[in-house]
């Protein structure tokens, strides 16, 4: 058994911006030492997430509306009274979608849906430097 770690650094933009990093994820376990095994991808912070998504613009924009729908960003958060930087909402809606997430690879290549790709979302209201943990475990 081997465990691999990574940090991936990116920039975003805030207010829900979406990066895929299928590709970068590919290409880790792809020149990594491990044929099978798992890949867990995590963003440390607390104001975005990590999921799987149909990359195109159609669902990008529905994404979009249902957090404004589901943690609306002009809503009152305690959050803002106490700290003052009008980003309550992104911390409600990240910890909602979650830090991480868990893949499965076999032969190097992550078993994903034809449609389905790793996305980061950054749910701040500023952009930000961001780092993503990579761990990869198998054999």
């Amino acid at each position: 058994m081997t465990i691999l770690s990574k940090t991936i650094r990116i920039s975003t933009k805030g207010n829900c911006d979406m990066i895929d990093i299928t590709a970068e994820i590919a290409r880790e376990i792809s020149n990594s030492n491990i044929n099978n095994g798992i890949a867990t991808i995590f963003i440390s912070g607390s104001t975005a997430g990590i999921t799987t998504i149909e990359y195109e613009d159609g669902l990008i924009s529905d994404f979009k509306n249902m957090w404004d729908r589901n943690a609306p960003s002009n809503a009152t958060y305690q959050h803002d009274q106490r700290w003052g930087d009008g980003n309550g909402y992104s911390h409600v809606r990240a910890s909602l979608q979650g830090p991480s997430l868990v893949v499965p690879f076999d032969n190097k290549k992550m078993v994903l849906g034809t449609w389905q790709q790793i996305v980061v979302v950054d749910f701040d209201n500023r952009p930000r430097a961001r780092e993503i943990i990579l761990q990869l475990l198998g054999e």
